[in-house]
């Protein structure tokens, strides 16, 4: 299965908390991280009292089923210090999944495509960036970053995978 996992960071270190998350997702059995957008920074959206994020894509390929992997997303966050605090606050990371190849998932607990990946650039820019036609598994995303122009979004650095 290959999924598609938005990245997002705005507490201490956040290009070292990108690679850890990276990491965490690469030491997972059955699980590759094989292609990662640059590191855009990005304005917040929603909550706006507080710092900048910085943001990745990341197509990840593995065994476990959808449901599995929002809880090894979950773990991951936990594990790296996540606190739910305030809705759409600062984090120290955020994972979200984004596509499950071409699945749709309307569950209690999952939905895919997440249900906001088409109101927000942090996620679309560098999903385009790694998939230049605007596609994956025949879900047409290109379309929708011209509706999304508010956002403040800039290339700062790059992860190697």
């Amino acid at each position: 299965m290959h999924y598609i996992l938005s990245l997002g960071t705005n507490i201490g270190d956040r290009k070292k908390n990108l690679e850890k998350a990276i990491d965490s997702l690469n030491n997972l059995p059955y699980t590759d991280v094989i292609k990662a957008s640059s590191v855009y920074e990005t304005e917040p959206v929603d909550y706006l009292r507080q710092d900048n994020f910085y943001n990745i894509v990341v197509e990840v390929k593995s065994q476990f089923n959808e449901h599995e992997m929002l809880g090894l997303c979950l773990g991951i966050e936990s594990g790296l210090g996540r606190i739910r605090g305030i809705k759409n606050g600062p984090r120290i990371i955020d994972l979200d999944l984004i596509f499950a190849e071409d699945k749709k998932i309307n569950s209690k607990n999952l939905v895919v495509p997440h249900p906001r990946y088409k109101e927000r650039r942090f996620v679309l820019e560098p999903l385009l960036e790694i998939y230049p036609k605007g596609e994956f598994y025949g879900k047409n995303f290109k379309k929708y970053i011209e509706n999304v122009k508010e956002q403040n979004i800039k290339i700062v650095d790059k992860i190697l995978v």
